[in-house]
């Protein structure tokens, strides 16, 4: 399988900056792109250590990469950590940024701020969950359809029987969770239904959802599980209810997959990693069984998938995953998570890879 593009940035850990995690970008309209991530403080890469976001410029289409300015720290919410960035343009111009703050297994839901100077300056955050809980949103997850409505993501993890600090109390297996705003992020509900496989030997259950509006207005979800495949799920009432989780065509590790829509074509990209983590299959510790990271481009709306190529290569022993997708221009930016043996684990190194879209 042919490797596409080229690296334009690679964010490896480093002494007191542990970790280089996952991120989104956006168009700003003076040219320039906007790229915020997690960048972790002090000596743990953990999920639960301190983290910040921190923001990146382009002014080339992405070939060369500012410095970093900092956007949101923990202090600024008593907060653990802060996390999984989605960048989304909102229906006034505003730019929307969404996050997650971390409080504890007890406390966990996406944020979103605001800002209409092109990320000069942030409004207060509005809480886009209205409940209380533990739910996960990857980064680059929120969606805006063409009625104007956002659709928020979830995987809602509960806590069992004992602390909500330790680790042994989180069960983790999630419910899939879908939010949704008819006033452009003001205010935020619930859908009608939440998603669950109703597999009982499932430790994952549906992890990490995504969803992509298709061209006849109807909703596609998925999530990742431990069933050696992609879970998807549909939705004809632009988010309100959810049809039973059923297998999709996409087979993986418990590993999330991204999709997004080029803009010029119409044609829909996937990437993920294709190959389940099953009993015989060699693999290093680091990886996670995230490997190989590949992209497929459907231009049937998702029923066939065609034009496969990878993004990162087997054979380079790297575990990727947690992909931003943007297009820009005559370009499509990958961002991942893509650590190697050196970097002890899969989650602590970042990478940008640029591939001009005439390739795909």
């Amino acid at each position: 399988m042919i490797q596409k593009g080229k690296i334009v940035l690679d964010l490896r850990p480093g002494e007191g900056n542990p970790r280089n995690s996952e991120g989104a970008f956006i168009d700003l309209r003076d040219g320039r792109i906007l790229f915020v991530y997690s960048r972790f403080i002090g000596t743990s890469f953990d999920d639960t250590a301190k983290a910040c976001l921190a923001a990146r410029y382009s002014s080339d289409g992405g070939e060369t990469w500012s410095d970093d300015r900092i956007v949101a720290q923990p202090e600024d919410y008593s907060a653990l950590n802060i996390m999984s960035v989605s960048l989304l343009r909102l229906g006034n111009g505003d730019i929307g940024l969404f996050y997650l703050p971390r409080y504890g297994w007890h406390d966990m839901r996406l944020n979103l701020r605001r800002s209409s100077d092109e990320g000069a300056t942030w409004s207060d955050p509005v809480v886009c969950v209205p409940g209380k809980g533990y739910y996960v949103t990857n980064n680059d997850r929120v969606i805006r359809l063409a009625s104007g409505r956002l659709v928020v993501p979830a995987g809602y993890h509960r806590m069992k029987a004992g602390s909500d600090t330790e680790w042994g109390s989180f069960d983790g297996r999630a419910i899939t969770f879908f939010f949704l705003s008819d006033d452009d992020g003001y205010t935020w509900r619930e859908a009608k239904n939440y998603c669950s496989t109703g597999v009982p030997r499932t430790k994952s259950d549906m992890q990490e959802p995504g969803v992509i509006e298709l061209a006849n207005g109807s909703l596609w979800g998925w999530a990742r599980t431990d069933l050696g495949c992609q879970y998807e799920v549909f939705s004809h009432d632009g988010g309100e209810s959810w049809s039973q989780p059923a297998p999709s065509a996409f087979t993986s590790p418990c590993s999330p997959l991204s999709m997004k829509r080029n803009p010029a074509s119409g044609e829909l990209l996937a990437i993920w990693n294709p190959i389940p983590a099953y009993n015989t299959r060699p693999l290093d510790k680091h990886s996670w069984g995230r490997t190989p990271l590949i992209g497929a481009v459907s231009s049937d709306e998702g029923k066939t998938w065609g034009r496969h190529f990878a993004v990162e290569r087997e054979e380079d022993r790297n575990g990727c995953c947690y992909v931003a997708i943007h297009f820009s221009g005559d370009d499509v930016l990958l961002a991942y998570c893509a650590g190697e043996a050196e970097d002890g684990i899969c989650l602590s190194r970042l990478k940008i890879r640029k591939i001009r879209a005439s390739e795909l």
